[in-house]
């Protein structure tokens, strides 16, 4: 941990973040998922996603993006499949009543696919297949949304960063998940490089002329990873979601007819039956062959240990939940500025911190 960052314990933070989204207008239950969902990814390390994000929520609430009472509908629905349209509602309140859904589907026919359309940003998206890996299923999610991220060969923002979660179950360790954007590096860790007050590498982003930067308050465009197959993912991901609920984010821009980014996404969630085709111990067994077989291979030189998905998330998790979770100067001087603003009581080391600044 940074010397300026200070650890706060997990429970206090959520109650804080729970309480800022039910002053600001969610519904209890509501607010009480978006806080699960933001620690949840706080607590694995996973920090662009995290309480960070609470100011960029609230500053886009205020500007009509993102709706704190959606009427989320189901627009289309077979035994199998399921469209929403979300209303503009915060991303993790309709993605896990989405997951739900498809997971009770996967139960009755094998498979739940369920596509969102004009939802807003769903946090880090391993929450939402973790959901079905819990009921020894496999899940699947991924999203869309405005260009953010340079196609290969161009200097120009033309595909989303668009990130794909996997997870399946194991049985003697934890679910695999598979979390990742297909850019070097998630827009998050720009935010978060800005809170902490450091550089970003070199290619992870260029700035608004598509020249390379290190300044993340500059960074403007995404760089893919793996060149073309981080962006021909992109685009895949963009005709499965986008354009298959009629809701394209892409091409307006592409194209001219929109010149304006707004925030808005759609989605994939799926569940799959894995009783539906094999025996579910003994998948989640060979599972755990896997992760074994893995971990026993020669190791590169300079490497200490092998990991599998999820696996170095779940040691911070560990590490977390028992000590706290580290914010550095920069969030913490933000979420004082939500508290004053809406008159919330900031978690007791966050206050005793203030008092000696």
């Amino acid at each position: 941990m940074a010397q300026d960052e200070v650890r706060v314990a997990w429970e206090p933070l959520r109650e804080f973040t729970r309480e800022v989204f039910a002053r600001v207008g969610l519904p209890p239950q509501d607010a009480e998922i978006e806080a699960e969902v933001l620690i949840w990814a706080n607590l694995r390390g996973v920090d662009s996603h995290g309480v960070l994000r609470i100011p960029w929520y609230l500053e886009r609430l205020e500007a009509g993006q993102m709706n704190p009472r959606p009427d989320i509908q189901v627009l289309k629905e077979t035994p199998a499949t399921l469209l929403i349209d979300a209303d503009c509602a915060f991303g993790p309140v309709v993605t896990t009543f989405a997951m739900k859904r498809v997971i009770k589907k996967a139960r009755e026919v094998g498979i739940g696919w369920g596509l969102i359309r004009n939802t807003t940003h769903q946090g880090a998206m391993g929450y939402y297949p973790l959901m079905a890996a819990k009921e020894d299923m496999a899940g699947i999610a991924l999203v869309c949304s405005p260009p953010n991220m340079a196609p290969y060969g161009a200097r120009a923002a033309g595909v989303h960063n668009s990130p794909i979660a996997i997870a399946v179950p194991a049985k003697r360790y934890r679910p695999l998940i598979l979390d990742m954007a297909t850019s070097v590096a998630a827009g998050g860790k720009l935010l978060l490089a800005i809170d902490k007050g450091v550089s970003i590498p070199e290619g992870w982003a260029l700035d608004k002329d598509g020249e390379p930067t290190t300044d993340p308050k500059l960074a403007a465009i995404l760089i893919p990873i793996g060149g073309p197959k981080g962006s021909g993912l992109a685009l895949m991901f963009e005709c499965l979601s986008s354009l298959m609920v009629g809701n394209p984010l892409l091409d307006p821009m592409l194209l001219g007819k929109e010149r304006v980014r707004r925030h808005r996404q759609n989605s994939v969630v799926a569940a799959i039956d894995i009783g539906a085709f094999t025996d579910v111990e003994s998948y989640k067994g060979h599972v755990d062959n896997l992760i074994e077989g893995l971990k026993a291979l020669p190791k590169a030189e300079g490497v200490d240990e092998i990991f599998v998905p999820g696996e170095p998330e779940d040691m911070v998790y560990d590490d977390r939940v028992r000590y706290g979770i580290p914010l550095p100067q920069g969030t913490i001087r933000n979420l004082r500025s939500v508290a004053e603003r809406l008159e919330i009581v900031l978690p007791p080391v966050l206050r005793r911190h203030h008092d000696h600044l």
